[in-house]
């Protein structure tokens, strides 16, 4: 009998949260929880990652003035984000 090698635990957990479904959810929670390390120090003061639905991210933004700006930094923010997660899981960011 041929014994398979050994997984790591992290890979194993992995396969079981996506078999669950729940896979995609955790991940974009963690984009929650990662918007100001991922945005930096500057845009963090200003806005909070609200929550996501489906690919699209909603952010709260302290000031319009902000928010115009944003706007123009929003491909930026979107490749930042799918690179630190390490796929394409936001395609939109919605300013409020």
């Amino acid at each position: 009998m041929r014994r398979s090698s050994p997984k790591p635990f992290g890979n194993a957990l992995l396969s079981v949260l996506d078999g669950l479904g729940i896979k995609g959810k955790l991940t974009r929670y963690e984009v929650l929880e990662r918007w100001p390390e991922i945005v930096g120090e500057q845009i963090a003061r200003v806005t909070k990652a609200d929550h996501v639905e489906g690919d699209k991210l909603f952010v709260k933004v302290s000031r319009s003035t902000w928010r115009n700006e944003l706007v123009f930094l929003k491909k930026d923010l979107i490749k930042k984000i799918n690179a630190e997660m390490r796929q394409e899981i936001i395609t939109d960011i919605i300013f409020r």
